[in-house]
């Protein structure tokens, strides 16, 4: 069972969802304290098993027709294991999200219960944000930008219009990135009835959205400042994996999963130079 529960939180994105928290109480506390090394661990991994288990349990029928399902990708745990899944990632949450509100305040509190209404919302029903076009990007994006907003609301800091676009920029960043995964899967998706931005919109349409998303957020991290600005070139690398797709078919999407694959090596890259970037920040704000 432990190994499902690895497999099912998808550790390679971990710290897609960690990072975040973590810089953002950083630059807004200035602090290395108990809520930063307790918010940092829920990030981690119970956030992620809550958010890739329920996913996977909800998702099994159209993920058994799916061949890049049952690796990195997406765990296909067996109907059995499905309630000890739900189980298993409520109270790994559990601890961790009472701790966090006893530290917290009320508008904290707020960033949070949204945070983790997204995770469930996104796959479980009646909501099942995934199968309504755009909405799904939207909702998938939230899972990220919100452990961000929610290190900043209880570190404290302030949401001036640098921080502001520095959001917005990683939500055009999280839309963009969904609404590209989503094309590699037009096919498996339509088969088993379910809708997404790329069944909606079309798999060509669709990766010219996530390109002009990406593009918008490289612009707006121009409008923050040195060394925020520099930030911007970071966008060029996933136009550069997206931009051999912008004319895929729909019958022949699922090519663009190559396209994908390269974006599990690019969020480290970018992720490091971000590192430094916030470091930079850090030492002229010290």
């Amino acid at each position: 069972m432990i190994g499902d529960l690895f497999a099912a939180s998808r550790p390679l994105s971990w710290i897609n969802t960690a990072y975040p928290f973590a810089a953002a109480y950083l630059l807004a506390s200035r602090e290395v304290d108990v809520v930063l090394i307790v918010g940092t661990l829920f990030f981690l991994v119970p956030y992620n098993l809550a958010m890739y288990g329920v996913n996977d349990v909800f998702d099994y029928a159209s993920d058994l027709a799916n061949p890049r399902k049952g690796g990195v990708e997406g765990a296909l745990l067996p109907p059995a294991r499905h309630r000890g899944v739900l189980i298993a990632s409520a109270l790994a949450c559990l601890p961790f999200v009472v701790l966090l509100v006893v530290w917290g305040t009320p508008l904290s509190w707020l960033v949070l219960a949204v945070s983790l209404f997204a995770v469930v919302a996104y796959s479980a029903p009646p909501f099942r944000f995934k199968e309504l076009p755009v909405l799904d990007s939207v909702t998938s994006s939230v899972h990220f930008v919100s452990p961000a907003a929610y290190g900043v609301v209880i570190g404290g800091g302030v949401f001036d219009a640098p921080l502001v676009a520095v959001l917005l920029a990683f939500f055009l960043w999280g839309l963009a990135s969904h609404a590209f995964g989503a094309v590699q899967d037009v096919v498996p998706d339509r088969q088993a009835g379910i809708v997404s931005i790329a069944t909606a919109l079309g798999a060509a349409r669709t990766v010219a959205l996530a390109l002009a998303a990406w593009t918008a957020a490289g612009l707006l991290m121009l409008s923050t400042g040195q060394p925020g600005a520099w930030a911007a070139l970071l966008a060029i690398p996933y136009l550069l994996a997206a931009a051999p797709y912008a004319r895929v078919s729909d019958a022949d999407s699922a090519r663009a999963n190559r396209g994908w694959r390269h974006f599990l090596w690019i969020n480290y890259a970018c992720g490091f130079v971000v590192t430094v970037l916030l470091i930079v920040h850090a030492l002229r704000t010290a």
